[in-house]
C-alpha cells in the first residue's frame, strides 16, 4: 500500500498526529461562540442597555474581519507561527475579560473592553486558518470528511467549555473566562510541535485508507457529542459525578490517539520488513518510472509561437473548478452568490447565538446555559454529518454541495417562525434546528470554496468569506435584535434595561426567516450554477475508483 506515493510510512504516521492535534485546537476554538454564557455578568457589572451589549458581541465577532491577516499570513508563515499568534492574542484578550468580570480590576472603559473582545474574536480566525488550510491540504482528496469533523469539532467546543465549567466550577464566569484565555494556549502549544505540511496523498488506496480512518474519527466525535448531550439533561450532578464526567471527556478527546499510534507501529513494522527485502523493493520501485515517461506527442502538432500562448493564458479567466487569484474570484459571480447566502445563515444564526441569554430571559429561563450548550452539539452534528453526506452524494449522482446549504436555509427559517411563534418548548425545538443548520452552513460553505476557486489562495479566501461573521453580527445582531430588543424593554434603575415577554424578539425572528428564504434562492441558483463541476468531480472519484481495483 502506498507504493508510487510520494509519503514514506512515517510520514503518514505524522500527518495524523497533525491531524490529531487539529482536531485538539478546534475542540477549543470556537470560544467565539461563549459570549452568552458570560454576557449577563458584562452587561451588570458595566450597566449595559441591550444595544450597547449587543454592540459588544459586534466587536467581538469584527474580530473575525481582520482574520483577512491571518489569510494572508498561511501563505507565508508556518503553520506553528500562526498557531502561536492566534493563542497569544487570546490570552491577551480573553484575559482581560476575565480581570473585569473576577472583578481583580474595576471595569473598564467600553472602548477598552471593545479592543479586547476584537481581540479575543480575532484570536480563533489565526487558529482555524492554520488549522483549515494546512489540513486541507494534506488530506484535498477527502476535503468533504475534513471540513466535517474539523468544523464539527470547533461546533463542540462551546459545549466543552460550557460543561466543563458547569462541572468543575459551577457556571461561575469569572472561571469560564479563564478557561477560555489558558485553555487554547496549551492546546495551541501542543500542535505546534506536529502539525505541519506533508505531500498530500496521490494512490488510490490511501486514498481509501484516508477515509476509513475519518469514519473512526466520526465515530469517535459522535461519542463525545452524545455524552455531553447525556451530561445535559442530568438534573443532579454531584461533585464527584463532574469530576468523573471531566476525566471521562478528556480521554474521549485524547482517543482518537490510536490512529497515529498505528500508522507509527505499521511505519516500524514495514522498515524492518523492508530491510530484508531490499531487492523486491528496488524492483517495484521502478514502477512508476515508467508511468511517468507516457506524455504527449507533441512533435506533430503545428508550431505556435510560445509568446502567443503566454498571452492567451493570461487574456483566459479561469473556469468554475481552476485557480483562481483573489481579484479573479471576487470578479465572479458564483463567488458573490455564495458569499451572500453565507450571510444570510451564519449572520441570523450568530444573532440568535449572541442573543441566547437574553432570549432565555425574555422567555422566563433563568439558566440558558442548557440551550447554548444545545446550539453547539446540535450544530456538531450538523458539521459533521453534512461533510460526510456531501462527500458521499458527490461520489453516487454529482449532486452539487450548495444544495445542502439550500436545505438547511429552509429549515433554519422553520426554526425561526416556531420560536417568533413562542409554543411551550420552543426555544429547545429552536436552539437544535439553528445548531444544526448552523453547523452545515459552515461545513458546506468549506470544501465548497475550495472545489470552486481551488486551494492555492484558499486561505485568503476563506478568511473573505467569513466576514460574514462580524457582518451578519452587525446586521442581524447589532442592528435588528439590538434596536428592536431596546424598543421592548423597560430601563432599569441601573442605566440599564430589561424586557420579559414572547414579543421582545418576535420581529427579530420573522425578518430574519425572511434573510433565510433569500439565501435558500441563492443557493439553489449557486446548485444550477455548478452542477457541472460537480459532475466532473464525480468522474474523477469514479476513474480514481476505478484505477484502485487494476
Amino acid at each position: 500500500m502506498g507504493l508510487g506515493s510520494k509519503q514514506s510510512p512515517v510520514s503518514t504516521a505524522v500527518k495524523w498526529l497533525g491531524f490529531v492535534t487539529a482536531v485538539w485546537v478546534q475542540s477549543i476554538s470556537g470560544n467565539n461562540y461563549t459570549f452568552s454564557n458570560y454576557s449577563d455578568a458584562l452587561k451588570t457589572l458595566m450597566n449595559l442597555t441591550q444595544l450597547e451589549l449587543n454592540n459588544l458581541s459586534v466587536v467581538k465577532d469584527v474580530g473575525k474581519a481582520f482574520g483577512l491577516l491571518a489569510g494572508l499570513a498561511s501563505d507565508r508563515l508556518p503553520t506553528w507561527l500562526i498557531l502561536l499568534i492566534g493563542s497569544l492574542e487570546g490570552l491577551v484578550g480573553y484575559g482581560a475579560q476575565w480581570l473585569v468580570v473576577s472583578q481583580k480590576i474595576k471595569p473598564l472603559s467600553y472602548w477598552q473592553m471593545c479592543i479586547f473582545l476584537c481581540m479575543g474574536g480575532n484570536s480563533t480566525t489565526w487558529m482555524n486558518t492554520a488549522i483549515l488550510v494546512t489540513c486541507i491540504r494534506n488530506f484535498r482528496k477527502n476535503r468533504g470528511p475534513v471540513s466535517g469533523i474539523l468544523k464539527g469539532y470547533v461546533g463542540l467546543s462551546t459545549a466543552i467549555f460550557t460543561d466543563l465549567c458547569s462541572a468543575l466550577f459551577n457556571d461561575n464566569p469569572s472561571s469560564f473566562l479563564l478557561m477560555l484565555s489558558l485553555t487554547p494556549l496549551a492546546v495551541c502549544f501542543t500542535a505546534m510541535l506536529f502539525l505541519r505540511e506533508i505531500p498530500p496523498s496521490d494512490s488510490a488506496a490511501e486514498v481509501g485508507e484516508e477515509s476509513r480512518f475519518f469514519w473512526l474519527f466520526n465515530t469517535v466525535a459522535v461519542a463525545v457529542a452524545l455524552f455531553l448531550l447525556a451530561y445535559d439533561f442530568v438534573s443532579i450532578r454531584s461533585v464527584l459525578f463532574s469530576r468523573i464526567f471531566a476525566a471521562v471527556l478528556l480521554v474521549l478527546l485524547a482517543s482518537p490517539l490510536v490512529i497515529p499510534a498505528y500508522a507509527f507501529v505499521r511505519a516500524w513494522s514495514s522498515n524492518r520488513v523492508g530491510s530484508g527485502h531490499s531487492s523486491d523493493m528496488e524492483g517495484r520501485a521502478d514502477e512508476p518510472l515508467l508511468k511517468q515517461e507516457v506524455v504527449p506527442d507533441t512533435q506533430h502538432k503545428p508550431e505556435i509561437p510560445e509568446e502567443e500562448n503566454v498571452e492567451e493564458e493570461r487574456r483566459k479567466p479561469p473556469v468554475i473548478g481552476e485557480e483562481h487569484t483573489i481579484v479573479e474570484a471576487m470578479k465572479s459571480m458564483d463567488f458573490w452568490i455564495l458569499f451572500v447566502s453565507f450571510l444570510c445563515g451564519v449572520g441570523t444564526g450568530l444573532a440568535v447565538m449572541n442573543n441566547m441569554g437574553q432570549i432565555g430571559l425574555a422567555l422566563g429561563y433563568a439558566d440558558v446555559s442548557m440551550f447554548v450548550s444545545l446550539t453547539s452539539i446540535w450544530g456538531f452534528f450538523g458539521r459533521i454529518g453534512s461533510g460526510m453526506v456531501s462527500e458521499y452524494f458527490i461520489r453516487k449522482a454529482g449532486t452539487p454541495r450548495p444544495l445542502w446549504n439550500a436545505a438547511s436555509q429552509i429549515l433554519m427559517a422553520v426554526g425561526y417562525i416556531l420560536m417568533a411563534i413562542a409554543m411551550p418548548g420552543s426555544l429547545y425545538i429552536g436552539s437544535v434546528v439553528v445548531g444544526i443548520c448552523y453547523g452545515i452552513r459552515l461545513a458546506i460553505t468549506v470544501p465548497t470554496a475550495s472545489e470552486l476557486f481551488g486551494l492555492k489562495y484558499y486561505g485568503l479566501i476563506y478568511n473573505i468569506l467569513i466576514l460574514n461573521l462580524p457582518l451578519g453580527s452587525f446586521l442581524f445582531s447589532g442592528l435588528l435584535a439590538g434596536l428592536l430588543y431596546d424598543m421592548e424593554a423597560t430601563a432599569t434603575a441601573g442605566g440599564g434595561n430589561t424586557c420579559i415577554g414572547a414579543h421582545c424578539y418576535r420581529l427579530v425572528f420573522v425578518v430574519m426567516a425572511a434573510a433565510c428564504i433569500i439565501g435558500f434562492g441563492l443557493d439553489i441558483l449557486l446548485s444550477v450554477r455548478t452542477r457541472n463541476l460537480y459532475s466532473k468531480i464525480q468522474g474523477s472519484k469514479k476513474s480514481s475508483k476505478k484505477e484502485e481495483l487494476k
